[in-house]
């Protein structure tokens, strides 16, 4: 073993490592006994997605996997946990019911998985792209300009409309609170 990890490139361990953590984190989410420990496995999860980002220079995403999964995503899941009154009073009478059919379908991909990691020819190179915020910035501004004005525009308008909406109906139900009649 110590000898296999000698062979490889720092790299490709760190990689490994990424890659375990990642797994072990997503197993936790499966498997953990309590909801709120699955949460904070997924926060391993996608930090490790997003360290995997990092690792193949694709900064943008992995600066995306941070503050739109981690940041905002994850933490939506925590508070909507921690505000549940009821959420530990669920009981599931049959626990292995979903074994049955479950086990054999997981260890079927993780087979199909380990062949294919197994039999794809993996090139290694060890050469640092450039960051890819620099070549985004640049389609941006130069040759994807007016599709990303005409998307910011079209978002905007989807976010007027719907405070158009949540107004009309806060409006409609504060009338029908009061009782006035229109």
């Amino acid at each position: 073993m110590i000898s296999l990890l000698a062979q490889l490139p720092p790299g490709a361990i760190f990689f490994y490592m990424l890659a375990g953590v990642v797994a072990l984190s997503a197993l936790g989410v499966a498997l953990a006994p309590n909801i709120l420990y699955s949460a904070f496995a997924l926060l391993g999860t996608l930090a490790g997605v997003a360290g995997l980002y990092f690792y193949m220079s694709a900064d943008f995403l992995g600066i995306a996997q941070l503050l739109i999964y981690v940041g905002g995503i994850l933490v939506l899941i925590l508070f909507a946990v921690l505000l549940t009154n009821r959420i530990g009073e669920m009981n599931i009478t049959n626990v292995s019911a979903g074994l049955i059919i479950g086990a054999p379908a997981a260890i079927a991909v993780i087979g199909i998985l380990a062949k294919a990691a197994l039999q794809t020819p993996w090139p290694v190179t060890e050469t640092v792209s450039a960051p890819t915020t620099q070549r985004l910035g640049d389609a941006f501004l130069k040759e994807y300009l007016m599709p990303f004005e005409i998307a910011s525009l079209v978002l905007l308008m989807a976010l007027v409309g719907a405070m158009v909406i949540a107004r009309r109906a806060a409006k409609e139900g504060n009338k029908k609170i009061v009782g006035i009649d229109s």
